[in-house]
């Protein structure tokens, strides 16, 4: 468990300086979770209580249109963060699903713990101002996809962000994330394939 809850030390690291004692009081605001593929971190319609960091695995967070149908929204690797920040913050119900695609580990933080760890750690606040900064970036940086990259370039910057991808996940959500159909991107990965060669 030490060494799943250390892995978050470094991302931490990553956007401010913390020293061992600050870091001591960390280990005590996180939880760890595992989560079996297929199973669900959060449902769209309930209340989102924590921020999830992923130590280990692949979650897919999607939300169902107005026709029913299942649309990924993003996915969330290793070493990255996944929650509904709005229904966090607010505890309105949330817009998204949050699913494993692999068996996977998390370190979770509730919004109280949270708020202790802003107001005891010397540079908490400027660790959240700049996690929410890249969350809004995510967010950004997706619809702007959508209106003004080609299927082409959205499966290129897919690739670049989350490598592998196509062998960790179903084509179908692959698909949904670039907002195209399941044949078109056979149509892009072939057209790739053969642009390598």
């Amino acid at each position: 468990m030490i060494n799943n809850i250390s892995a978050i030390r470094q991302l931490i690291l990553s956007y401010i300086e913390i020293d061992d004692s600050e870091w001591q009081y960390c280990t005590t605001l996180f939880n760890i979770e595992q989560i079996k593929k297929r199973n669900f971190l959060l449902e769209q319609g309930k209340v989102c209580r924590n921020v999830s960091y992923v130590v280990s695995g692949l979650l897919r967070i999607y939300f169902v249109d107005y026709n029913g149908e299942e649309k990924t929204f993003h996915f969330s690797l290793e070493n990255t963060f996944a929650t509904d920040y709005e229904s966090f913050l607010k505890g309105i119900p949330c817009n998204f699903s949050i699913q494993a695609m692999e068996d996977t580990i998390v370190i979770t933080i509730t919004l109280e713990k949270l708020q202790n760890f802003y107001k005891n750690v010397r540079y908490g606040e400027k660790l959240g101002r700049l996690v929410a900064e890249d969350y809004f970036f995510i967010v950004n940086d997706k619809i702007k996809a959508i209106y003004t990259q080609s299927p082409m370039e959205r499966y290129q910057v897919m690739n670049a962000k989350f490598p592998k991808i196509l062998q960790r996940v179903p084509q179908r959500y692959i698909a949904s994330y670039l907002n195209i159909s399941s044949v078109h991107l056979s149509r892009l990965k072939n057209s790739a394939t053969e642009d390598e060669m």
